[in-house]
């Protein structure tokens, strides 16, 4: 069901936004976007979510509305929390408490069904490029596509993994930055994120958005997170080496 009549968007005509793995973003005018799922995937379960997570307080786009592969929702006016790294408006240890705060905040909502007494709310892909640091919200968290219900320490494990990833891709220019802010999100992060390491590996070598490339990161990846695991992490200490 849609109140906006999603169906009539011709993509063709509308400017292109933004161009992720799964989906792309189109300009609908100053406030609203539409994204679209290339292959007509139904996004109306992580509506559902988004919906949910917006009603507790959490920091969401609007979701005006939603249909098949389709959502129309709020534009966020903001850098990226990538954007604002590279652009030094932020320093690392900044950037790694705000994505630690985003994952308290969204651990802490209630579930929106029955669930394991430790199963809450998980985004899945918590990184620097999906946190807008927006005018309306504050930190607002983007792409719900993997949400769903489940361990915490799998969501902080994920976000550590991903990281991780772009830190041991020395042919990548953060490289250097991520293996730093892994340091620092690892220290502030809480949670035990080794605990459900092995999972977040599986979940990444399942994601058909990677590439072969991209892939080859995931397992020295691990090792990584395992090496600046919290019992470990030293803030400062060899971040670069």
């Amino acid at each position: 069901m849609t109140t906006d009549g999603i169906a009539r968007y011709d993509a063709g005509t509308l400017p292109v936004l933004a161009v992720g793995n799964t989906a792309d973003v189109y300009l609908l005018d100053e406030d609203r976007v539409l994204r679209r799922y290339r292959d007509a995937r139904d996004a109306t379960s992580e509506a559902a979510l988004m919906r949910h997570v917006a009603e507790h307080g959490f920091p969401v786009p609007e979701l005006y509305s939603a249909e098949d592969a389709d959502l129309v929702m709020e534009r966020l006016h903001g850098p990226t929390l990538l954007q604002a790294l590279a652009a030094g408006e932020l320093n690392l240890h900044d950037g790694a408490e705000i994505m630690a705060d985003l994952h308290r905040r969204l651990h802490a909502l209630p579930v929106p069904r029955e669930a394991s007494p430790q199963d809450v709310v998980v985004h899945l892909d918590l990184h620097p490029a999906n946190i807008v640091l927006s005018e309306s919200h504050g930190p607002a968290l983007i792409d719900w596509n993997n949400a769903r219900v489940g361990s915490p320490d799998l969501d902080l494990a994920v976000s550590a993994l991903i990281l991780a990833e772009v830190a041991v891709d020395s042919s990548g220019a953060y490289s250097r930055a991520a293996r730093a802010m892994l340091v620092a999100f690892l220290a502030v992060a809480g949670g035990n994120p080794l605990a459900q390491l092995d999972d977040a590996v599986a979940l990444r070598h399942a994601d058909p958005s990677l590439v072969a490339g991209e892939k080859l990161l995931i397992d020295p990846a691990a090792e990584l997170v395992r090496r600046y695991s919290p019992s470990d992490v030293i803030i400062g200490s060899d971040a670069d080496s």
